[in-house]
């Protein structure tokens, strides 16, 4: 069986780092290594090549983000040209988890307010409970 020419492959973690779904490349060799990286349904090793029209699945907590791969490169790109190299396939369920506060635990009040009396706290968690 015929191989491939090697600029038709690339490592996993260097694509991913190449194209800025992470920031650094050891980030990405570590969500590789932790199971947070699938390509077509399977978990990705760092070291696994992919190959234009496979599908990876990145697990960024809480969102799972889906991409298409369209092109291969070694090099980190600027967004811009990043962002040729993958078609972003996240379902837009996914996304909308990044716009709820909830999961953040984090609760607004004006500046000037204080820290919520007994009276707020018990209506605030009764609210809570309700959605």
């Amino acid at each position: 069986m015929k191989e491939k020419p090697e600029e038709e492959k690339v490592r996993i973690d260097k694509w991913l780092w190449s194209v800025r779904i992470y920031k650094t490349r050891s980030q990405a060799t570590e969500a590789c290594r932790s199971g947070k990286v699938f390509v077509n349904n399977e978990p990705a090793k760092p070291g696994r090549t992919i190959r234009p029209g496979e599908i990876v699945v990145v697990k960024k907590t809480p969102v799972w983000y889906t991409y298409e791969v369209k092109a291969l490169t070694e090099k980190r790109l600027p967004a811009p040209l990043a962002a040729e190299h993958y078609r972003n396939l996240t379902p837009e369920e996914e996304l909308n988890k990044l716009n709820i506060t909830r999961l953040s635990g984090f609760e607004y009040r004006e500046k000037g307010c204080g820290r919520p009396t007994k009276r707020e706290r018990r209506e605030i968690n009764r609210l809570k409970k309700l959605s």
